[in-house]
């Protein structure tokens, strides 16, 4: 995983964590951590060779990132480089978030961190990546969609202008539990559904496969809530959708309107960050326009707000209800759920009878020791 296991480290008992390989370098909320990254070999000469062809024009404005394993090598392509190219700027690898704000004309993101001093901001410059494709990759450009995109990579020892259509590299790849902020996303999406009127559900199924998610049909659509990598999901082979939190808040959030810019990391979406948009007041019932449900195709309730008090009947009128019959009457998932024969694991206190524990079968499925075997 690029992600750190923070949750396994927490079930050990650690205190600090170690984590080799690839990473994302999403920091973590409670551990601090030592990233060994590696070292994969550079043939810095062959790179500096595509990068002049791919850059004829020595003024040009440009900004080097590299895939984590390349790191070492970096300070070699800058020697070469920096005398001929006077306005390059390589990227700086940062484990964690750098304490205190970014300076004026500094980019902080994705574990990378170097200055832009164009006259027109970060959008003119170019990006040359180091490395091969993939998701890192695929998510410096649709963040930075608005920059030129070229790479080398390595392993192949060619260069290439990049685009979306080009750079197909997304996998099917599980969130994490050990992100900062991952906690105060779910709640600032549970808050987002809730003013649209919609009923959500917070599902914790590991590494989501098209298997697991098929399980869930009452779900219209999945938000993935994950490291800026992760959040890049494939689902044409799943049954519903599967978004990004940022996806989310363009479908239902209207103050938020489609700038061209793509955000990849749900931090950006939290309330203190650049990017965050506060919600409009909530839309009186009587202004709503009408939610139809695609399972069922009847209309359903457009605000999940509680009504006010004069609404309310009398402390006398109360009555005992069942909270699933309750929850489906304005919500077509919950009567859905209540039509199923199993509906996940249930307590049933006092229904299920008490029985002493019994020693269980030994071997293995196809062969258990109780079982008689044929000759």
């Amino acid at each position: 995983s690029c992600c750190v296991d923070e949750v396994a480290a927490e079930h050990a008992g650690a205190e600090a964590g170690l984590h080799y390989g690839p990473a994302c370098l999403s920091p973590c909320g409670k551990l601090p951590v030592l990233h060994i990254f590696g070292q994969q070999p550079l043939d810095v000469g062959r790179c500096a060779e595509v990068f002049r062809e791919l850059y004829p024009d020595r003024q040009s404005r440009v900004v080097v990132l590299n895939d984590v394993v390349y790191a070492p090598a970096m300070g070699e392509l800058e020697r070469q480089l920096c005398p001929e190219y006077p306005n390059i700027v390589f990227s700086r690898v940062v484990c964690g978030d750098p304490p205190g704000p970014a300076p004026p004309g500094e980019v902080r993101q994705f574990g990378r961190r170097f200055p832009v001093e164009a006259p027109g901001g970060l959008q003119d410059c170019a990006m040359f990546y180091v490395g091969a494709e993939g998701l890192a990759l695929t998510s410096f450009m649709l963040t930075w969609n608005r920059c030129p995109f070229s790479s080398f990579d390595p392993t192949t020892g060619c260069g290439r202008r990049e685009t979306l259509n080009v750079n197909r590299a997304l996998g099917i790849l599980g969130g994490t539990l050990g992100l900062a902020g991952y906690l105060a996303v779910l709640q600032h999406l549970r808050e987002l559904l809730h003013w649209a009127g919609k009923r959500s559900y917070t599902l914790a199924v590991g590494k989501p496969n098209p298997a697991k998610l098929a399980n869930f049909l009452e779900v219209d659509i999945f938000v993935l809530v994950a490291c800026a990598q992760n959040s890049l999901l494939d689902s044409s082979d799943f049954y519903r959708p599967v978004v990004t939190p940022y996806e989310l808040e363009l479908a239902c959030n209207p103050a938020r309107e489609w700038t061209g810019n793509y955000l990849t990391d749900f931090r950006d979406l939290l309330p203190g960050a650049c990017a965050h948009i506060e919600l409009p007041p909530a839309v009186p019932a009587a202004e709503a326009v009408p939610n139809i449900s695609l399972i069922t195709g009847e209309m359903r309730a457009t605000q999940l707000c509680d009504p006010p008090a004069s609404q309310l009947p009398p402390s006398t009128a109360l009555a005992c209800r069942d909270q699933t019959q309750a929850l489906a009457e304005i919500s077509p998932a919950a009567s859905f759920l209540e039509s199923r024969s199993w509906r996940g694991l249930e307590q049933r206190l006092g229904a299920t009878p008490v029985s002493k524990a019994v020693q269980g079968r030994r071997g293995i499925a196809i062969a258990y020791e109780d079982e008689g075997h044929e000759q």
